[in-house]
């Protein structure tokens, strides 16, 4: 027998940091994926700036750098799994025939 959903509660993504959910008031898509974009684009410059400051010889704390750089990595890296992955769901629903 099967049992009729009675309420739906919001997902919670999880590449998403609290952080990135605070920056938008509300809980659309649209918002949580702007949050996200930014917060991924903050991890890329400042995974740059650590880059530059080890060219440069300025780096402070090689190894704070060499954690930003890892998570700028590692963000753009999920990012674009998180992209192909919408794209795969698309292009399944553009398939589904009605």
């Amino acid at each position: 027998m099967a049992q009729a959903i009675t309420s739906i509660s919001p997902i919670s993504v999880a590449g998403v940091t609290h952080k990135a959910q605070e920056k938008h008031q509300g809980n659309d898509f649209l918002s949580i994926l702007k949050a996200s974009l930014n917060e991924v684009n903050d991890m890329q410059v400042k995974g740059d700036e650590a880059l530059r400051d080890i060219a440069t010889g300025q780096v402070k704390d090689l190894h704070q750098a060499a954690i930003a750089i890892d998570k700028a990595e590692i963000s753009m890296k999920m990012m674009l799994e998180i992209r192909n992955k919408a794209l795969s769901a698309y292009k399944e629903i553009l398939r589904t025939q009605i």
